[in-house]
């Protein structure tokens, strides 16, 4: 369709008087042509509309944890997910709900994605016995069997060869399930990532390695501490089909994630490069002193959950009271989240080894710090002396 603004027009019956004073100046700035507004479908308008709106519930939430460890609410460990919301979103949705997550200790996303109910995550981070670890667990080792995320793994790596090993179990039994984990760059240079690919791959396992590459491990950038900084070319290797995207487009995220979980459920294993950002420091003790200027200004620019606000606006999907509603929505949401969290009581001390095994294990250890292996020997009586 011709854009009418931008047209030609034919002038008829123009003086030479015309003609010279238009020749004599200069010819207008052309306007720049309208953004093309595709026409969405109800279900198309709905299902853009959820994606922000899960977007902006991780956003909310971590920000909510943040302040929440300022305040000493949250004590241990605290990464967040801030800057990786497109990626999360986007990732969890080819996921059917019998399939199986694996994360490393910046989890929260995935959890409240995974569809746990954002009190019980705050709870876990609270450290109370209503949180999805009962408490025990806080930030860094969320486990919910119900919803199939099996971790939160503090170790670096650690989840990688337990993933692999549930994919052997799925294949073991002949299901129909899938494993994704999830891991940093930074976990790209540990032997038990190369052992679990290599595995997969001998063995055909139904698993997803996702890498959510945010261009810093810790303070090192990729390229200083990656002889190949296209980490998904890892996969060659082991002859892994393996893929690279853009983390901070959810669309772009979900048709890889897409791909990859359509690859590994026909029983091939896949390795997916998700290029995001990390809006803040690794953890929430961080400064990120490591970042100049220019780049915190360039992490502002591409924020993930503007840019998809603002281009859902631009494309006429929703408009500025659609999302002060769900804005709305979500920080109350967020906040009764935050007083669940706060009301939930502390574990008791003497639950601290209930949940150490699956089972009952014979003669397992349930020492707290600080108590001997034995019971001393009782002292003599002076008495008995005289």
């Amino acid at each position: 369709m011709t854009n009418q603004v931008n047209a030609p027009r034919k002038a008829a019956g123009r003086s030479a008087a015309a003609k010279s004073v238009k020749s004599a100046t200069a010819a207008p700035a052309k306007r720049a042509p309208r953004a093309k507004v595709t026409k969405r479908t109800p279900t198309e308008v709905a299902a853009l509309t959820e994606i922000y709106r899960q977007m902006l519930l991780i956003r909310r939430f971590e920000e909510r944890a943040a302040r929440s460890y300022t305040q000493a609410l949250i004590g241990g460990y605290c990464h967040l997910n801030l800057g990786e919301e497109a990626a999360v979103v986007g990732l969890l949705s080819a996921l059917a709900p019998t399939d199986y997550l694996f994360t490393n200790y910046r989890e929260h996303g995935y959890a409240i994605n995974r569809g746990i109910d954002p009190n019980r995550v705050m709870a876990e981070l609270y450290g109370r016995i209503d949180g999805v670890s009962k408490g025990w667990g806080g930030s860094m080792h969320m486990f919910d069997i119900s919803h199939r995320l099996l971790g939160g793994y503090g170790i670096v790596g650690g989840q990688i060869p337990l993933a692999t090993g549930a994919a052997l179990a799925i294949d073991y039994r002949g299901g129909s399930e899938v494993v994704m984990c999830t891991m940093g760059d930074g976990t790209t240079n540990i032997g038990a990532f190369h052992e679990s690919l290599n595995i997969a791959a001998l063995w055909n396992l139904p698993i997803v390695y996702v890498i959510i590459n945010n261009r810093l491990g810790m303070g090192t950038t990729v390229e200083k501490s990656s002889a190949e900084p296209e980490l998904f070319r890892r996969g060659e290797a082991y002859r892994i089909e393996s893929a690279r995207v853009d983390g901070l487009d959810p669309l772009a995220v979900a048709e890889a994630s897409a791909k990859a979980v359509t690859v590994a459920r026909a029983g091939r294993p896949y390795l997916l490069e998700v290029v995001s950002e990390r809006l803040r420091g690794h953890s929430v003790v961080d400064p990120a002193k490591y970042r100049t200027e220019a780049e915190i200004v360039q992490l502002r620019e591409h924020d993930p959950v503007v840019t998809f606000g603002a281009k859902l606006v631009r494309e006429r999907v929703i408009d500025a009271d659609t999302m002060a509603a769900i804005e709305h929505e979500v920080t109350a949401r967020i906040d009764e989240a935050a007083a669940f969290a706060e009301a939930s009581p502390t574990p008791d001390v003497a639950t601290l080894f209930d949940y150490t095994y699956a089972t009952p294990v014979a003669n397992d250890s349930r020492r707290l710090p600080g108590q001997p292996l034995f019971d001393p020997a009782p002292l003599p009586d002076p008495g008995e002396d005289q």
